[in-house]
């Protein structure tokens, strides 16, 4: 179902970016990727045989990448099928630990970035009446816990955000999906000072298995939403 179809992955480097990037190669798709990490991106569209043409180091902290992503994704891409932003932060610490500055980078990756590519990307999907576009807010854009102040208000935000889009296109054929991970073992995880168990997370290459399914929605309906977590990786 998805041969020939011209997706566009944010986040490919991050640790479900690469799994999802390779899932959607072996399924004939036409991929384009984009992350922040120049090297890894390099290293994985040369690994999955993806052009350079078709992958572009993108900083969501600076709206001029996401200009310059837009326009290099539109000199190889006519219309985007499907949209996925697998891209983010995650800053957990108390409130009285969190910096302003920490707050405000948690929104601009995590909600207004979401926005300005939206801005940059919905018009065509809007002109062509279809298209698929799937964020991955988190468990805690669903259910907040102790110390996701930053990161919740932020993944709220872009679920609200989604919810009156949705609304805007609801006389389209465009589909909005939300995909809710629960604890994932990706470096997500390397810097933030919480005991859990990471052997009992959802693996990276699950989580990108569920976006993979999740891209393969048939045209006669969408799947408004998933949450998918493990059953408990608290550390006792």
């Amino acid at each position: 179902m998805l041969k020939n179809k011209n997706v566009l992955l944010i986040g490919a480097t991050g640790g479900i970016g690469i799994q999802l990037t390779q899932l959607l190669i072996q399924s004939n798709a036409t991929v384009f990727i984009s992350g922040r990490n120049g090297s890894k991106l390099a290293s994985l569209a040369a690994e999955c045989g993806i052009p350079e043409t078709r992958s572009h180091r993108t900083d969501l902290m600076n709206s001029g990448d996401i200009e310059q992503l837009k326009e290099a994704v539109f000199k190889e891409f006519n219309a985007i099928d499907i949209f996925v932003n697998c891209a983010g932060i995650g800053i957990i610490k108390p409130v009285d630990q969190l910096t302003p500055d920490e707050f405000i980078r948690s929104l601009q990756v995590n909600l207004i970035a979401p926005f300005l590519l939206l801005k940059a990307f919905l018009p065509s999907m809007k002109e062509a009446k279809k298209g698929l576009i799937i964020n991955v807010p988190g468990v805690l854009g669903k259910v907040p816990m102790s110390g996701a102040s930053a990161y919740s208000a932020s993944k709220y935000g872009l679920v609200g955000m989604m919810q009156s889009i949705r609304e805007e296109v609801k006389r389209t054929d465009i589909r909005i999906t939300n995909i809710f991970l629960g604890g994932t073992s990706t470096p997500f995880w390397d810097e933030i000072d919480l005991k859990v168990q990471r052997e009992k997370m959802v693996t990276a290459e699950d989580a990108a298995k569920a976006i993979w399914f999740l891209c393969q929605q048939p045209s006669s309906g969408v799947v408004s939403e998933m949450v998918l977590q493990p059953f408990n990786h608290q550390a006792i």
